[in-house]
């Protein structure tokens, strides 16, 4: 009996040791079989110049969830501002085995060298929201640039068709900044050649810095005497530098101000009455769209390109997305019913009287 009860001890050990194996190996199947899933998913790369601002984390956020959805692995890095960094990042992705690369470079004129990089190692590229000249870019992906500049300059001058006017443009570098001006230049020019608008002040802003557009504008408010009907600021970040100095002169509020972004800080300023309008890009949708193209080549499958537009080198496909101008009047209607921005986040940083209902 001792026996049979030793032989018994150790059979259940026995059973119990494969009962333990049995578990060990039903949670390492799933992982292995997991990691080959995961293996073979598309890699997209997103390289993001420097994503200082609340614009960028929210294009990248909705370009994430919107690949993953799609089952792609998404590979993201920031550059800090750095054109040498970008391309080394840009580089370590194709070695991670990226398919395809979201390209939003800092400097549109020299980031050719990295598309063509990717190119020699099979990789796709689209340009996301600024167009990488002279390249050979498989897809360019943006809002219409010329829609948005003739948005800000066709509400200035219904609101302010006479006096003196202040350009605020964007960074030099950026191909986008200049297409901008030259839309906004089209709708003001036959203003100024009937001597009705005055432009007293023009010029671009290294790296789209709001701290340059202050400096800017503070010496604009010098050379006028404080005598400016207003100012086309091409997106939020400079219309904030504007409307710093404009207050420190007693001027906010008196003087138009476009913008661009329908940042947080810019829609509060619409709301106060400092800042007169912005362009909003649903950029969301902009990104989800991105994210969907990729994965569409990343799978050798066509774009949806509805257009070309040329960089330079070559017509490359393009989808341009429609801007919306934002007013005081259809914040709630806009950003907010969007998401855009919230009504808690707006009307906590308003007075009583200015709270948007």
């Amino acid at each position: 009996m001792p026996g049979m009860n030793r032989e018994g001890d150790i059979l259940t050990k026995a059973r119990r040791k494969l009962t333990v194996l049995s578990a060990i190996f039903a949670i390492l199947l799933p992982a292995h079989l997991l990691r080959a899933q995961d293996s073979n998913k598309p890699k997209i790369g997103f390289s993001i110049e420097d994503m200082k601002g609340e614009r960028w984390q929210t294009d990248l956020n909705s370009f994430e969830m919107r690949a993953k959805q799609l089952g792609a692995e998404v590979i993201s890095r920031d550059a800090g501002g750095d054109d040498d960094r970008q391309f080394q990042q840009m580089q370590d992705m194709i070695k991670a085995g990226i398919k395809v690369l979201i390209l939003m470079p800092r400097d549109t004129t020299k980031a050719s060298r990295m598309v063509d990089a990717a190119k020699a190692a099979n990789v796709k590229v689209i340009s996301y929201d600024r167009l990488v000249l002279n390249s050979d870019v498989d897809l360019y992906v943006s809002f219409d640039r010329l829609e948005t500049g003739w948005m800000q300059a066709e509400y200035l001058v219904k609101h302010a068709p006479k006096g003196n006017y202040v350009l605020i443009a964007g960074s030099p570098r950026d191909e986008g900044a200049k297409t901008l001006h030259d839309a906004q230049m089209k709708v003001l020019q036959p203003y100024i050649d009937r001597g009705d608008i005055k432009v007293i002040a023009d010029g671009y802003t290294k790296d789209w810095l709001p701290s340059e557009a202050y400096l800017f504008m503070l010496k604009a408010i010098d050379s006028a005497q404080g005598n400016i009907a207003a100012v086309l600021a091409s997106n939020d970040g400079l219309a904030g530098g504007a409307i710093q100095a404009l207050r420190e002169h007693n001027l906010a509020g008196k003087v138009l101000v476009s913008g661009q972004d329908a940042d947080l800080a810019a829609v509060i300023c619409i709301a106060q009455g400092v800042q007169s309008m912005t362009v909003y890009k649903p950029v969301t949708n902009e990104a989800a769209v991105a994210a969907e193209e990729a994965v569409r080549l990343a799978k050798g499958e066509k774009t949806r390109a509805n257009r070309t537009i040329n960089n330079g080198k070559v017509d490359v496909p393009a989808i341009l997305l429609k801007p919306i101008v934002v007013t005081r009047d259809n914040i709630k209607t806009t950003v907010v019913q969007d998401g855009f921005q919230t009504l808690k986040s707006i009307n906590q940083a308003l007075s009583e009287d200015q709270q948007i209902k």
